[in-house]
Order: structure tokens, then C-alpha cells, then sequence
């Protein structure tokens, strides 16, 4: 019988599974790339700014997507308890996403403006001063660390690069809006924008 040509061959037995798997792959992943729902911005979406886009690079620095997911599936029990589930819309200025799947701590994506900055910054001092039973790791150092503002420039313009619509004057004032920022204050605009444009639903 054929199969047993197959199965008795494993070179030929990879090439077809790598064959059949990438064929898959084509028939599932390729037409993502071509619908609106999945390639183009919701209403009233903005590139992050540049203290925004700090915070983001801080986020990612310090391990927070490790613990964090960024995306709410769309299942009862997650939208009861974080929000609108997650759209590709919102993240498609993202370089990396950073939706993952990962929960040590609670899922992120609708977390902008459910606290205030003053909670954000005595969560990220000491997180058991506001949750008692927080097993996150504190943060002091982002109170008296600088943002770096030398290389938000060059980043926005690489983002530019690839399809993030910064302008001139985005780019032009990055600068001026770090000057004397600290890391925390970054961290918290970064936190404080996330999941907005979808409104939080108890």
C-alpha cells in the first residue's frame, strides 16, 4: 500500500509532515493578515507618546509581561471580571504585543484609569501596602531613576518604519516631555492608557 512507502521512510515521512503543517499554517494565519478587523486601528486609537512609550520599555525591562497577560479572552468569566474581551484593533501600534497568557498576577488590558496615580506608585513602591496578599516584587528604584529621553527619538522614528504613525513633532518633542520625569512617572502613564478606548464593563 502507498502509506507504507511512507511509513517506512522517515525522511520522506518529515518533508510531508512539514509540508502538511506549513500548508496549515497558510490556510489559518494568511487571510489575518488581509481583514480589517485584525490590521486596522479602532476609533480614536494614538500612538503612545513618548513618556507613554517609556513606561512601555520600563514594563517590559523590568519583567512585568512575565507575570502579566495583556489580553482578555472572550469568555464569561474573564469579561466579568476584566472587561470587553481584547481586540487585535487596539494593538496594532504594538512592537512587541504583549498579550501572552501568562497569569502569576492579575490580566492588564483593561487596567487604565480603574486606580488612581497616587495607588500605581505606593503599588509599585511596595505592592502589599495596597494588597496584602500581593506576591509582586517591589519597585523603588523607579522613583529615583531618570528617564532615559536620548534614545525615545530614534525609537519613534524606527517605529515610524514600521507602519506606527508618529510625526515630526511627535519625534521632535519626545524629548522636552522626559525632561526631569522619573521611571515611575512613565510607568504609571503607560498603565493609566491601557485598555481605555473599550470602556470597563461590571
Amino acid at each position: 500500500m502507498n502509506h507504507d512507502i511512507v511509513e517506512k521512510n522517515i525522511g520522506l515521512m518529515i518533508v510531508l509532515i512539514i509540508v502538511a503543517i506549513s500548508f496549515g499554517a497558510l490556510v489559518e494565519l494568511l487571510p489575518l493578515f488581509f481583514q480589517k478587523q485584525t490590521t486596522e486601528p479602532i476609533a480614536g486609537l494614538k500612538p503612545l507618546n513618548a513618556l507613554q512609550l517609556s513606561g512601555r520599555d520600563i514594563y517590559i525591562r523590568e519583567g512585568c509581561n512575565v507575570c502579566h497577560s495583556q489580553m482578555v479572552r472572550p469568555l464569561r468569566s474573564e469579561t466579568e471580571r476584566y472587561g470587553h474581551y481584547s481586540v487585535a484593533g487596539e494593538h496594532v501600534y504594538e512592537h512587541p504585543f504583549l498579550w501572552g497568557s501568562k497569569r502569576t498576577g492579575p490580566d492588564l488590558a483593561r487596567l487604565g484609569g480603574r486606580y488612581s496615580d497616587q495607588w500605581h506608585r505606593a503599588h509599585l513602591f511596595n505592592p502589599r501596602d495596597v494588597v496584602p496578599e500581593s506576591i509582586m516584587p517591589s519597585y523603588p528604584w523607579l522613583f529615583h531613576d531618570e528617564v532615559d529621553a536620548e534614545l525615545v527619538a530614534a525609537k519613534m522614528t524606527a517605529l515610524r518604519k514600521v507602519g506606527v504613525p508618529y510625526s515630526d513633532a511627535d519625534i521632535a518633542a519626545a524629548a522636552d516631555l522626559l525632561r526631569g520625569k522619573k521611571e515611575v512617572d512613565a510607568m504609571v502613564a503607560y498603565l493609566q492608557q491601557l485598555g481605555t478606548l473599550i470602556k470597563y464593563r461590571r
